[in-house]
């Protein structure tokens, strides 16, 4: 009888800093795949830590409970190997590591070899990069062990294919954007096909502040193709088993789940980390802002599905330029989704801070300044209730607004979490035809109507703003991809004075990013730790031809 080994994929969704509880998930873990007959129990990047760590990496008495809960792990996980991911301090030089624990001892430590320093990560700031393989065998099988970024290059899965691995186990705390999955799947298959054997691609589930980690975990055969993909968002334990067949380590092929589409994605991932910003902060449920509108229409939805009705509260704050129909419809929306409903007119409000100010503002127009006391009203009111009922307020501002600053500081943007932050405003339209294709929950009026933040007469976004296909069509070229004016010009043939008034926009309201609340990451460029820029910067773009 050939060789066979069943590798037990731990999808887990730890908490960063717990190092307590992540141990105890182990322990857990540990227990069910032995019951499921798996040999070894592989568990994510960093899981002792959660990832990222970020700061926590450079106290002492952290590293200390990572190495104790280590120690825990060795001496007590029996009857079933453990691939781990945590922290390993050697020689005052901290690595991203892995060990292989079997029978009460640590056979092997695997030093992350391909640190990343773009986008989200900040590796370098914190570990040393490693240069050796690892391999080792579970059941005469050889093992390659390998880090996250380590497969997105081929010399760690060289390195490791020179040593005699017959299979590669990849340990992941990759976080999610639209597409990321695809993208995954095309390099480690890839990187398969080039050394010739299967890979286990073993990722994290859950959210963490901006990040969503979307699981997804995979085996890939030897000709690059996806034999096991399991479910996307979701914690749990799932199984992979291989066979020799010629000599050769082969899976043994499974259940596939299907890629999530675009927009079921990026839903996902919005409730995944709503779910866990809320749970793990210790909130004892949400509030938002119910306008009539679109974003707080595709907000709420999220928040009901994350945290279920009962825990969630929406607040209609009418003023005198509040159609009716946007109360009705708030109104209609909070009843589908069964969630509790309150209004608060806010116009005697309005009127007692416009005549506090009028010895201030004698003699000046009306503008912008009385439409924000109205957001800001709101802001404080739904702040208040925060505090009182321990609930956490979800901002509604979408990517498009915060990139050109149509927003009011201490207003609309105050809050906890800004749930769709990153989600551009076409893109919150088709989010929304998703939900209701699922089951209506989002008035279809909300959807037709032009978006207003009503806080004058007969007010429509475009009152102030280009039409949402061209703003966010040059957002996403700016923001995400580093376009210049020229080239934006150039690439879109839209009008050269609006390209430079939103890039002007977006420019200006940096210091206005810098002050909202973080929100879940879902494009490959969101604002803030994605996005690092100046807010005091005299730097111009070429200016166009």
């Amino acid at each position: 009888m050939g060789r066979k080994l069943t590798v037990a994929i731990a999808q887990m969704n730890c908490i960063v800093g717990d190092i307590q509880h992540n141990v105890g998930q182990v322990f857990e873990l540990a227990d069910q795949a032995l019951d499921q007959g798996a040999d070894i129990l592989v568990c994510p990047e960093l899981t002792l830590t959660g990832y990222p760590p970020e700061d926590l990496l450079h106290r002492p008495e952290f590293l200390q409970q990572v190495a104790d809960g280590l120690h825990r792990l060795q001496r007590q996980i029996s009857g079933i190997a453990l691939l781990v991911g945590h922290p390993q301090l050697e020689k005052e030089r901290l690595y991203n590591a892995a060990s292989l624990i079997n029978d009460g001892k640590i056979n092997g430590t695997y030093y992350k070899q391909l640190l990343p320093n773009f986008s989200v990560f900040d590796e370098k700031r914190y570990f040393t990069a490693g240069h050796e393989p690892l391999v080792l065998p579970i059941n005469d099988v050889q093992l390659g062990i390998t880090i996250c970024e380590d497969i997105w290059q081929p010399e760690p899965t060289r390195a490791a294919v020179n040593a005699g691995a017959e299979l590669i186990i990849n340990l992941n705390a990759s976080p999610f954007h639209a597409g990321k999955q695809h993208e995954r799947e095309e390099i480690v298959g890839v990187r398969a096909r080039e050394n010739g054997l299967p890979i286990v691609y073993a990722n994290m589930a859950g959210g963490q502040d901006e990040l969503v980690f979307d699981a997804a975990s995979c085996v890939i055969n030897a000709k690059g193709i996806c034999v096991q993909r399991f479910p996307a968002f979701q914690a749990g334990l799932f199984l992979a088993s291989f066979s020799e067949i010629d000599g050769i380590i082969n899976p043994d092929g499974g259940h596939v789940d299907a890629l999530l589409g675009k927009e079921a994605s990026i839903y996902e991932a919005l409730v995944c980390g709503v779910r866990d910003y809320v749970n793990k902060n210790g909130f004892s449920g949400a509030i938002i802002g119910l306008s009539g509108g679109v974003d707080s229409a595709l907000t709420l939805a999220v928040a009901a599905d994350a945290l279920g009705a009962d825990r969630v509260e929406a607040v209609m704050m009418p003023s005198e330029f509040t159609a009716g129909i946007s109360q009705t419809d708030a109104r209609e929306q909070a009843e589908i989704l069964g969630v509790h409903y309150r209004e608060i007119p806010i116009k005697t409000m309005v009127e007692s801070v416009e005549t506090a100010l009028e010895p201030v503002f004698n003699g000046l127009e009306r503008d912008t300044t009385e439409e924000n006391i109205q957001a800001r009203i709101r802001g404080l009111l739904l702040m208040a209730i925060s505090n009182k009922t321990g609930r956490i307020v979800l901002t509604t501002g979408n990517k498009s607004e915060m990139a050109v600053g149509y927003a009011t500081l201490y207003g609309d943007m105050a809050g906890g979490f800004a749930v769709i932050k990153d989600v551009p405003k076409i893109m919150v339209y088709r989010l929304c035809d998703y939900r209701n294709q699922q089951q209506r929950v989002i008035p279809q009026r909300v959807l037709d109507r032009p978006p207003s933040a009503e806080l004058r007469p007969d007010q429509i976004d475009q009152d102030s703003l280009p039409p949402y296909d061209v703003l966010d069509l040059i957002i996403e070229l700016y923001v995400e991809q580093d376009y210049s004016i020229k080239q934006l010009i150039k690439e879109t043939g839209f009008d050269p004075e609006i390209v430079k008034k939103i890039v002007r926009l977006v420019k200006l309201n940096e210091y206005k990013r810098r002050q909202a609340p973080p929100g879940v990451r879902i494009s490959q460029r969101a604002f803030g730790r994605d996005r690092r820029y100046p807010i005091t910067s005299g730097f111009q773009d070429t200016p166009a031809d």
